[in-house]
């Protein structure tokens, strides 16, 4: 049995190891344990696992910005993908969303990406293409 589960500090060396073994997951200074225990602290109830007994088998984050939702990281084990947690784990997400009152949320994919392009367009997501992303390294 899955269980979805709140992301908490704890939780964060399996799900580094997760994502460190998940194609298509970005990773930087910004994952490291202190800055994603600020996210979570600053999120509450917008950070999820999914959990089969002990083992941490997804994890989604999510943040928002006071106007916009945006969610990062949605993976789950190889061993455990079609079996609707990717899902179930956006699915309590968006509850949360709903519940705040969050009229809309951004996720960002990499363009070769074409496994999660096309889980997040089969659930009802959909691509932006009058916009494009740009960035900038503050420090």
């Amino acid at each position: 049995m899955i269980s979805i589960l709140p992301f908490r500090p704890e939780d964060y060396e399996e799900a580094m190891a997760l994502w460190k073994n998940s194609p298509g997951i970005g990773l930087s200074r910004a994952d490291s344990p202190e800055a994603i225990a600020v996210f979570l602290e600053r999120n509450p109830g917008l950070n999820w696992i999914a959990r089969q007994h002990e083992r941490l088998v997804g994890t989604l984050l999510c943040g928002y910005d006071g106007r916009r939702a945006y969610l990062y990281h949605l993976a789950v084990h190889p061993d455990y993908r079609r079996q609707g947690i990717g899902r179930a784990l956006v699915e309590r997400c968006l509850d949360q969303l709903k519940a705040m009152k969050v009229e809309k949320a951004h996720l960002f994919v990499y363009a070769d990406n074409q496994d999660a392009i096309a889980f997040w367009q089969a659930t009802g997501w959909y691509s932006r293409p009058e916009l494009i992303i740009m960035s900038f390294n503050v420090s």
